[in-house]
């Protein structure tokens, strides 16, 4: 059975998930900002997490929150992190891949996530020590045992192109034994697939904590692992991450050493 905290954030993830749907047809008539150089914010965004804490802090008000678009508000050990929609590059050119992103951290640490795709109605959760779930139904990791015939996912981090020679490095190097590689252009969506096995394993550089919180806790009670570039557990405050079913994972790990810059090394 479901964790409250879960049941709370489900409806709040669906609600969200239902603005940004009735909005698809009116994209070409959004306010939309560049927040930085290619990272762009619409008005959807914005509504859907006012709606998302909204809901979360009439259950919980003396929790802390961190928004993308709002950023942090409150102290608590309970921090709820929310990505309000993830991927808004393919939600404003109508490319039908986006999620709605929330995790409880308790201490830093992920304790409940939950990833809800409003287009296929695909709600994947997980707490702590529960197991994960694809709409209820419980969800692993592949189980295969190395890169060899891998489908592996990644992003190209738009804030760090700088690492650009490193990237076309891990693709270059990942190709030789992996069966191919996506870019979907949404983390925790491409995290949520690696939990029920639609992907063998994940990596990319940059990320914030917003995109990765809840795909993680979700990947790990999957029974797969996550960690930095080097190896070390836990979400990287790099933002560098790595995950995969354990094997997979430490594959990813081994493969990548050698293109990667110290920068991209470190936690």
């Amino acid at each position: 059975m479901p964790r409250p905290a879960i049941n709370v954030a489900v409806r709040a993830a669906r609600a969200a998930g239902n603005l940004i749907v009735r909005n698809m047809n009116r994209v070409e008539g959004l306010a939309v900002m560049e927040k930085e150089r290619m990272d762009f914010v619409s008005e959807v965004d914005r509504m859907a997490e006012q709606l998302i804490i909204r809901d979360l802090k009439r259950a919980y008000p003396g929790h802390a929150f961190i928004g993308e678009e709002t950023g942090e508000t409150g102290r608590s050990r309970q921090t709820w992190v929310i990505d309000p929609l993830d991927g808004t590059h393919n939600f404003l050119r109508g490319f039908p891949h986006f999620c709605v992103s929330i995790a409880m951290l308790e201490n830093g640490e992920p304790v409940y996530g939950v990833i809800y795709d409003p287009l296929r109605d695909e709600t994947f959760t997980a707490s702590k020590g529960d197991g994960a779930f694809l709409n209820e139904r419980r969800i692993r990791v592949t189980t295969r045992d190395g890169l060899s015939g891998a489908l592996l996912c990644t992003g190209f981090p738009y804030r760090q192109r700088r690492h650009l020679d490193a990237q076309i490095g891990m693709t270059r190097t990942l190709l030789a034994s992996a069966e191919d590689i996506r870019r979907t252009g949404s983390a925790a969506l491409d995290l949520a697939y690696v939990a029920c096995g639609r992907l063998d394993g994940y990596y990319e550089t940059g990320l914030k904590l917003w995109d990765m919180a809840a795909g993680c806790l979700i990947v790990r009670e999957a029974g797969g692992r996550y960690c930095d570039m080097a190896g070390r557990e836990g979400i990287p405050e790099s933002g560098n991450l790595i995950a995969g079913n354990h094997k997979v994972a430490f594959a990813l790990v081994d493969a990548l050493q050698p293109v990667l810059t110290p920068e991209l090394l470190a936690g």
